[in-house]
């Protein structure tokens, strides 16, 4: 397995747990407050957690294999890397037409503000999921 597959897969965990962590801690203070909360603690939490812990994890990749972690991207990879945000692209997209949806039924900007949050953190799930499957499958 190359040093951007196991990154790839490395972020999608620690991308989708931390939005589930997000989703979690929203969940739990909606019903509380009876409306959606503002997001600017949970999204500074949300931040700065996955920044330090993805650092972390990145220095602990490349250490173990830091021939590959220094070495650019070749052709193939660049590819998959292209395709993969692509077609990530495209399920943001979707997100995003969701969030605007919900807005113009239910005026809420918090509820707009965390709905286009989880489009992006959904969409970059995606895109580190592409990588990976490409990259193992050779696209």
């Amino acid at each position: 397995m190359s040093f951007r597959e196991k990154s790839a897969r490395v972020m999608a965990l620690l991308t989708a747990g931390a939005g589930l962590w997000y989703l979690q801690k929203l969940v739990m203070l909606s019903p509380s407050l009876a409306e959606t909360p503002a997001p600017l603690g949970l999204l500074l939490r949300y931040v700065i957690g996955l920044v330090v812990i993805s650092v972390i994890v990145q220095i602990a990749l490349a250490v173990m294999t830091p021939e590959e972690a220094e070495a650019p991207a070749d052709e193939r990879e660049r590819a998959v890397l292209r395709r993969a945000g692509s077609w990530s692209g495209n399920v943001l997209a979707m997100g995003i037409l969701t969030a605007l949806a919900w807005f113009v039924a239910r005026g809420d900007g918090n509820l707009l503000f965390h709905t286009v949050f989880f489009s992006l953190v959904f969409a970059q799930v995606c895109e580190y999921l592409l990588q990976g499957l490409l990259l193992r499958r050779g696209a």
